[in-house]
């Protein structure tokens, strides 16, 4: 049976930015130098994005908010195999907005971006793989 059109085009939209914010956040760690503090925004915006993703998929609402903590909890009340993986990725919250006005720390190290890139997008790879073909970008 086809899933509901509407469904997919808006749960393949919260996939898609992911996927954008991911991209951006490669391209800018690949800068010289790299632009660490938009790298972590970028990573977090991803996985948030990701997780949203998800919840839209399985007609779980959701609040306006950057709380991984929160948004992961809701995805792990659907499938607890993401627990592990989303609570390593809680930590993430605070790029929402750490490093983005003037007056907090100035930039993240080089391997802290690219460690919080990499968590984003094995959130990123995990959603995906419990999503159905046709919400992929």
């Amino acid at each position: 049976m086809p899933h509901d059109p509407e469904l997919v085009a808006e749960t393949r939209a919260w996939v898609a930015r992911a996927e954008d914010d991911l991209r951006a956040g490669a391209i800018v760690l690949s800068a010289e130098p790299p632009l660490t503090a938009a790298v972590v925004f970028h990573a977090q915006q991803a996985a948030e994005k990701a997780m949203k993703g998800f919840l839209t998929w399985h007609s779980r609402p959701f609040r306006k908010t950057y709380n991984l903590t929160e948004i992961g909890g809701m995805c792990v009340g659907r499938d607890a195999s993401l627990e592990p993986l989303l609570r390593r990725a809680a930590m993430l919250t605070d790029y929402a907005w750490k490093f983005r006005y003037p007056g907090e720390p100035e930039y993240p190290p080089r391997e802290e971006a690219e460690e919080a890139l990499d968590t984003a997008r094995e959130v990123f790879d995990a959603i995906l793989a419990r999503l159905p073909e046709e919400v992929r970008p």
